[in-house]
């Protein structure tokens, strides 16, 4: 996603079909505006969908502020920004892709492996300059010797290139409402565990409830609350336990502690 003075744009595809998208705020702040351009209504009209859903305009969250907005942790940053969305992605297979590219190092590093895969195996469309993330079926078809060249670790380019064949193949359904099965699959992929699978659930399927347990922001975060050290780190179960009070919005609580600043994330993930 590129953003020029206020204006976001982003290039989707739509059943392999290029559209456009532009989204800027209006009205002070209050509305988003988005258009799309495409070579057919429908497409367009599934890609402003989509950024609807990224940029998390339709989301009823009015139970959770009011619930929380007076919470000791999390309250003065919902009163302050009552906006905030986990980052999420357009397509929850970008999202599946991307977390497998951020286990385990400093996000700059994943940030730049992401680029060189957009940039070598992206999609692009007629008169712009946009690139999308590729397929799952080019990500499957892809030798691992090549997602290894963009600094991405062997393991990892094999549950990449597994996990794109699985969806690929239709045997792995991401935009399916039965999320848990799609979960269940994944799970099987060696490399792929429960941080990766938490932020596909959380950045790409709307799961508000799911927490990354495994981040590592969010063990240092949990480990501070619990016992004042700053050096102290929380266990996964921890991290579980500590944002059950806010279900069915752990996770969407667990942004909020982020945004609080006790401890910023200093890597994409620590957990598979």
């Amino acid at each position: 996603m590129r953003r020029r003075g206020g204006v976001l744009e982003r290039l989707i595809h739509v059943e392999n079909r290029p559209v456009v998208v532009r989204a800027a705020a209006a009205g002070g702040g209050s509305t988003v505006v988005i258009g799309a351009w495409g070579r057919s209504r429908g497409a367009c009209e599934a890609a402003i969908a989509r950024m609807r859903f990224a940029l998390g305009i339709d989301d009823d969250i009015g139970d959770f502020h009011r619930r929380f907005r007076d919470d000791p942790l999390i309250g003065r940053a919902i009163r302050s920004a009552p906006g905030l969305r986990p980052g999420r992605r357009p397509d929850p297979f970008e999202a599946l892709a991307w977390a497998i590219c951020e286990q385990l190092i400093e996000f700059t590093r994943a940030a730049a492996i992401e680029r060189r895969i957009v940039a070598r195996l992206g999609r692009r469309a007629p008169g712009s300059l946009l690139r999308d993330l590729p397929s799952a079926a080019t990500v499957a078809g892809t030798a691992p010797a090549v997602l290894e060249s963009f600094d991405l670790a062997g393991k990892r380019a094999l549950a990449l290139r597994r996990a794109a064949r699985e969806v690929a193949r239709g045997h792995i359904d991401l935009s399916s409402p039965d999320h848990e099965r799609s979960w269940q699959r994944l799970r099987a992929i060696p490399e792929i565990g429960s941080w990766t699978v938490e932020m596909l659930a959380l950045g790409g399927q709307g799961r508000f409830d799911q927490v990354p347990a495994g981040d590592l922001g969010l063990l240092k975060l949990v480990g501070r609350a619990l016992s004042g050290d700053p050096r102290a780190r929380a266990q996964e179960q921890d991290v579980r336990r500590f944002f059950e009070p806010y279900a069915p919005w752990g996770g969407l609580a667990a942004t909020y502690a982020m945004r609080v600043g006790l401890t910023p994330p200093a890597l994409a993930g620590t957990r598979r």
